[in-house]
């Protein structure tokens, strides 16, 4: 891979630590992958405070035969408690990475919550080399505590 954020970033830039248990997320847009997998760190999060922290490494992945850029990103981070909270930039974590067809860009940042669980989903705005802006999804992703039950509605 190529282009690879190195260490684990929580999102105001600090250094995070040790991550636990996980699980991946994927989803294709134009020939574009996402994959997604979120940590909760156990070292970061103070549930006597109600604060809970999880880690998440995304890649991307230009799997199409066109030059792209990242130029923004956009999160929808929703509680369990159903408190909504949007996110817009540009780039992530400070860049705007440009991928050749078959490279790819992995990152890691992070996302507090109040409560023990959360969704997070999102979309990327790429630009190809004649300047076109599109959409890539960032499949939804589950920000659970490991070993705690879940219950599907």
């Amino acid at each position: 891979m190529t282009g690879a954020a190195t260490g684990t970033y929580g999102p105001d830039g600090d250094s995070l630590g040790v991550r636990a248990e996980s699980a991946m997320y994927r989803e294709i847009t134009r020939a574009i992958q996402v994959t997604v997998e979120p940590t909760y760190m156990e070292s970061e999060s103070s549930p006597e405070r109600s604060r809970y922290f999880w880690a998440y490494q995304i890649e991307i992945a230009n799997l199409g035969h066109e030059i792209v850029r990242l130029r923004s990103r956009h999160w929808q981070i929703t509680d369990a408690e159903g408190r909504i909270e949007e996110v817009r930039g540009a780039g992530v974590v400070g860049e705007q990475p440009v991928l050749e067809p078959g490279e790819s860009f992995v990152y890691t940042s992070g996302c507090p919550l109040n409560t023990t669980s959360g969704i997070m989903v999102g979309t990327y705005q790429m630009q190809n080399e004649r300047g076109e802006l599109f959409s890539v999804a960032i499949p939804a992703f589950s920000l659970d505590l490991p070993d705690e039950e879940r219950t599907l509605n």
